[in-house]
């Protein structure tokens, strides 16, 4: 992830280590992203999908709670507008969007 310092302006990684959330939009239309995979790579056993699924007191797919705690995206196929965007929010709350032109 990498923020603007607003003393300088310089842009600055903060690191995966420092993502608490992030999620991705495979059909971006320009007008907001509508995520459609959210991960919590800093959530831990005790947070993200496993806490939620604690608090509903359901049962979820331990694979895919596991698959959704990571830093990698799950597969997919972009979508007719041919834009990702991938969300991120950091341990702070600040985010940052990012848009990504995908080809045919």
């Amino acid at each position: 992830m990498e923020c603007g310092n607003p003393i300088d302006g310089k842009i600055k990684s903060g690191g995966c280590e420092k993502t608490a959330m992030w999620t991705l939009d495979m059909d971006y239309d320009a007008r907001g992203p509508y995520p459609s995979q959210e991960f919590f790579p800093i959530a831990g056993a005790k947070g993200g999908w496993s806490r939620l699924a604690k608090n509903l007191k359901a049962e979820m797919d331990e694979e895919l709670i596991e698959m959704s705690s990571g830093k990698v995206s799950l597969p997919f196929e972009p979508g007719d507008h041919r834009r990702v965007a991938v969300k991120i929010i950091d341990d702070r709350g600040i985010e940052s969007l990012k848009i990504v032109e995908v080809g045919e």
